[in-house]
């Protein structure tokens, strides 16, 4: 994608971030001119909250005075209002816009939700942060592999109850097991590389089924039964689209061994909660770990909240204190290929919406 702009680029901060991150913008390049006003933006509640606090208000005078900053700009750092209205309203008010580079690293179900038709998407492109959550998630899902080989579900029961078992109950060995990872890119490429450092040996599914270096076999999803059926564990990192809604079926959870591991850290959409719930409640797995569900927040009725063997993380497994900082680093990277006029890496598709 080439800038056009030869003399001066301008990037607006449309979401809460670190002064000393701006500055790094800033220093990208003497041509690059930072609009940054952090009266505009909510207060932060937490590290690498893009959102910020919910009960921030703009003054009218302020509102119009954010819309301007955003309507200067051909770059903007974030969506405006981190929310699909936002990105909607800025496409259709700003006419130099070229670039949009998003907080999460599955934005496009951010730009779907915005209802942009493909000729307005196509004046410009929207980059995800994919990549920069790779490590914590991989950590969480090594938590959710040795949580169910070890069965601290079960130990935090007894914790409870107070209970010593009279019979005591072996955990299972990491080391030697099979792990499947449903999306092997960069968050499932991390994850298997922690788990082989624990002694698993790993499979997946990709898109594109290539070799890859220390994966035993990679398969695209019509041969995801055949690979669960040796698995111990499978972490699923596949993003929400059509493509991938409920792929982790009835059918596909009773490919699975029972006793299988089950970590999700791509999307709720991709499971069946029904049919995880039976496989739970059948024993076909013997333990979820999951961070993402189908409606977020979890409905309070669900039966996710209480299951004995289901641990909920509320989201939140890809929060890292380093976030905003990788995050700016990250599109500092960008910006510097956007200038070069190279190719931005991690677009999202404007048809597929990943």
């Amino acid at each position: 994608m080439m800038n056009t702009m030869t003399t001066e680029t301008i990037v607006a901060i449309a979401v809460p971030l670190e002064a000393e991150l701006v500055d790094r913008i800033r220093a990208v390049d003497p041509s690059v001119t930072v609009l940054y006003e952090p009266d505009l933006l909510p207060p932060e509640r937490f590290p690498a909250d893009h959102s910020g606090d919910p009960g921030f208000k703009r003054t009218p005078a302020q509102e119009e005075q954010y819309w301007a900053m955003l309507n200067r700009a051909e770059v903007l750092y974030g969506l405006p209002n981190e929310s699909p209205a936002g990105l909607a309203r800025i496409a259709r008010e700003n006419p130099r816009l070229q670039w949009v580079h998003a907080m999460a690293a599955g934005a496009g179900g951010a730009v779907k939700a915005s209802g942009l038709d493909q000729e307005t998407l196509s004046k410009f492109r929207v980059t995800t942060s994919a990549g920069v959550h790779a490590l914590p998630l991989a950590e969480f899902a090594a938590l959710g592999i040795l949580n169910g080989f070890k069965r601290s579900a079960e130990l935090v029961q007894d914790q409870a109850a107070k209970v010593w078992p009279e019979l005591r109950t072996p955990t299972r060995l990491v080391s030697g097991s099979t792990l499947v990872v449903t999306g092997l890119g960069e968050i499932g490429l991390e994850t298997a590389r922690i788990a082989r450092a624990l002694g698993m040996k790993v499979s997946g599914t990709k898109r594109t089924v290539e070799p890859i270096e220390e994966i035993e076999e990679v398969s695209d999803n019509e041969g995801l039964a055949g690979l669960l059926a040796t698995a111990d564990a499978v972490v699923n990192t596949l993003p929400g689209t059509p493509y991938t809604e409920k792929l982790f079926s009835r059918e596909v959870f009773a490919a699975m061994k029972p006793g299988t591991v089950f970590v999700n850290v791509g999307r709720g959409t991709v499971v069946d909660e029904d049919a995880l719930l039976e496989a739970l409640n059948n024993g076909q797995v013997s333990y979820a770990c999951l961070d993402v569900f189908a409606v977020e927040p979890l409905p309070q009725n669900s039966p996710l909240w209480d299951h004995p063997k289901v641990l909920v993380s509320p989201h939140t497994s890809a929060l890292s204190a380093a976030e905003n900082r990788l995050i700016s680093e990250r599109f500092c990277s960008n910006l510097r290929t956007f200038l070069d006029g190279g190719t931005l890496p991690h677009l999202v598709d404007p048809v597929h919406f990943y």
